[in-house]
């Protein structure tokens, strides 16, 4: 694989949320598609995460408010690449296969691109978090009308529509929150199949029921806000030639 790169005009920033992945890090900064910008983003860890991304040729962001939605939005805010891209720290899920992902942004086929989950091996999903995902899923369509099978976290999109959204949600729900107010916006939203293997470490969220369930409390709120007013469509699709 493609090491990583430190550039100062990165052609795609990643995103990767960061709360001790010492052990996962390597696997996954090695994955970056060359040309491409690891933002790192230290949400608290212990274990050197920091660190040894660094090492690794990754940019770090420090956020110190804990929660998956305050590391997701502390790096979008850092990006400056045209598109921006969203990737678990754990080595569930490559980064690679975010290639085709950006294609189908730049060529302007789609708005976001979401990545499905597929379980690669026995226990890489647990069944509470994939029932919860599901319940989630069917939530999602009555509110959206989107026919989605998952709320992934590995996706991308253009950066200056993204913080259009005025994303708010900064705990378990800003995943889903993105997806909610992309299609009150009118976004065309895809879908592909990834695969998804046993993560390095320990869950901090889906690992137990306990988390399942104020992963999901959160989320049930976000579906419970009023729709928003849209991102304007036409400025939206601006530059989707690139």
């Amino acid at each position: 694989m493609n090491a990583v790169t430190t550039s100062p005009a990165p052609d795609v920033d990643v995103v990767l949320p960061c709360l001790n992945e010492a052990g996962a890090l390597p696997w996954v900064l090695a994955r970056i598609p060359a040309g491409w910008r690891a933002l790192v983003v230290d949400n608290g860890s212990t274990d050197g995460s920091a660190d040894l991304a660094r090492s690794l040729g990754a940019t770090v962001v420090t956020e110190p408010r804990r929660g998956f939605g305050a590391a997701c939005h502390a790096g979008l805010t850092a990006a400056t690449a045209d598109v921006v891209c969203f990737c678990d720290c754990d080595a569930s899920l490559d980064p690679g296969l975010l290639t085709p992902f950006v294609r189908e942004i730049r060529a302007g086929t789609s708005d976001l691109v979401l990545g499905r989950r597929r379980p690669q091996a026995r226990g890489a999903w647990p069944v509470h978090a994939r029932a919860g995902n599901l319940a989630l899923a069917r939530m999602l369509r009555r509110r959206t009308g989107l026919r989605l099978h998952d709320l992934g976290p590995l996706r991308a999109a253009r950066r200056e529509r993204l913080l259009a959204l005025g994303l708010t949600d900064r705990r378990s729900g800003y995943p889903l929150q993105m997806v909610v107010r992309a299609a009150d916006a009118g976004w065309r939203i895809a879908e592909h199949d990834v695969p998804y293997l046993p993560r390095t470490g320990a869950s901090k969220v889906t690992g137990t029921w306990r988390g399942t369930w104020h992963a999901v409390r959160d989320m049930r709120r976000v579906l419970g806000e009023p729709p928003g007013r849209p991102v304007p469509s036409d400025a939206a699709h601006e530059g989707n030639s690139r």
